[in-house]
């Protein structure tokens, strides 16, 4: 299909700059093809109202990790220089590929201080990397002088959290967005964009969630740059997705497998867990255990062989995340979905409000 297809207009101050509070205070778009109504709104906290006992909701336990480095590269004989780093993908215990400005600059072999000024002496509170290699459109691989664990921990007290680029465009990263950006089911890190539907969910919510009868799964899938980059092919088929690690475990696996044989729905929280999941089943519907790098592209003419339904943002135009909506509720209706909801003024982007897409039959 044409990539403009997924193009449409968004008035700027749909973007939301900060979540819902609580968070399960943010509107839901319930969009179900074919029924009457089409179109529903209503809020996340009506969500256990449409779930039936032995359903599964599926939820992405990724942290997101302060991705986001600004520091000095230090060359001898040459004025320093600052940079700005974005961790991408981790390749090794000290080894990070990253989006770097000014990338030009910077060439193998320079080093970088992140946390610190140039010249400091203090070394408490910095971070040094050395540019490994340079690869395309400003991407570079920053070797740390810290590895694993320790690494981790040097992150976390000097790095900022990645918050998306029409949200930085408009304000700064603050001490809110450390809690904001992250969801209540993070526990493995190496995320660079927080799976944003997940962040809707609050402990009252899932407990209302679990009394009807609703079972939640979680699997691991870590976020890249890719879900804020809109396509710049003219056709779908031209488009290459960026890799991505995630894991389904054997018992969840099992679990969801349990849940389709017993009548139930697979229900997946986020574009993340969709994906995995349909990664990890075989042309039989079947869940099988996954672990490793997924670049699956959902567009228009899928056919989804576990997912039954999804509960998701509403997404940047031209985007590979519309595109996923629109082949699970079929395009018309992914159109008339994204006109109503803003018209009706719902917030969009990864702060923004829910939509529930719930088509007729399910997988």
């Amino acid at each position: 299909m044409r990539v403009d297809a997924f193009d449409f207009e968004l008035p700027e101050e749909r973007i939301a700059l900060r979540p819902a509070a609580p968070r399960d205070a943010a509107r839901m778009l319930v969009v179900r093809p074919g029924a009457s109504p089409e179109l529903q709104d209503r809020g996340v906290r009506d969500l256990p109202g449409f779930l039936k006992p032995g359903d599964a909701l599926v939820v992405n336990d990724t942290r997101v990790i302060p991705a986001a480095l600004e520091g000095v590269r230090e060359r001898a004989g040459g004025a320093a220089v600052r940079v700005e780093a974005n961790l991408v993908k981790r390749l090794g215990p000290a080894l990070w590929r990253a989006f770097a400005r000014p990338g030009k600059r910077l060439s193998a072999g320079d080093r970088i201080r992140f946390g610190g000024e140039a010249g400091a002496t203090c070394l408490l509170g910095t971070l040094d990397a050395t540019v490994a290699g340079k690869g395309e459109d400003g991407a570079v691989d920053l070797a740390f002088d810290f590895s694993g664990p320790a690494l981790d921990e040097a992150l976390d007290q000097i790095g900022h959290m990645p918050i998306p680029p029409y949200i930085a465009a408009r304000r700064h990263e603050d001490a809110r967005d450390r809690e904001d950006y992250q969801t209540l089911f993070a526990r493995v890190s190496g995320s660079v964009a927080a799976p944003t539907a997940s962040l809707h969910f609050t402990p009252d919510l899932l407990a209302r969630i679990a009394a009807a009868g609703a079972g939640r799964h979680t699997v691991t899938l870590h976020v890249g740059p890719g879900t804020f980059l809109p396509v710049k092919a003219e056709d779908t088929s031209d488009h290459r997705m960026h890799a991505e690690w995630g894991e389904v475990t054997r018992a969840t696996a099992d679990a969801l497998n349990a849940v389709k044989a017993g009548g139930g729905r697979i229900l997946t929280v986020g574009s993340t867990s969709t994906r995995l999941i349909e990664s990890a089943a075989g042309a039989d519907g079947i869940i099988r255990p996954f672990v490793g790098e997924t670049d699956i592209f959902i567009t228009p003419g899928y056919r989804f062989k576990a997912v039954d339904g999804m509960l998701t943002n509403f997404h940047l135009p031209r985007s590979t995340l519309v595109m996923l909506v629109a082949a699970l509720v079929g395009h018309e209706t992914q159109k008339r979905a994204y006109a109503h909801a803003i018209a009706e003024g719902y917030r969009f982007y990864s702060y923004g409000d829910a939509c529930l897409l719930l088509p007729e039959g399910g997988a």
